[in-house]
C-alpha cells in the first residue's frame, strides 16, 4: 500500500505551516499554496507526512492509502 498526499485547495489558506515543518515533503508555488509531490511519500518521511496533516489549521492535507496494483 502506498501513501499519497492530497490538499484540499478549496480549504487551504496558504499558511505555509505544511512546507516549513516539512521541506522534504512540499514544496510552494508562486502564491505560497503547497505543492505535493505526484508520487508516494516515501516510507521515511511517512511520519513527517502525519505531522503535518495535523498541524494544518485548516486541515486541508490529508494522506490517502492507496493499494498498488
Amino acid at each position: 500500500m502506498s501513501a499519497y498526499l492530497r490538499v484540499d485547495r478549496q480549504a487551504c489558506a496558504g499558511h505555509g505551516l505544511c512546507y516549513g515543518a516539512a521541506p522534504d515533503l512540499l514544496d510552494c508555488d508562486e502564491v505560497g499554496d503547497p505543492v505535493v509531490p505526484a508520487g508516494p511519500v516515501p516510507s521515511e518521511l511517512l511520519g513527517a507526512a502525519e505531522l503535518i496533516v495535523q498541524m494544518c489549521p485548516e486541515r486541508a492535507l490529508a494522506i490517502e492509502a492507496v493499494e498498488a496494483s
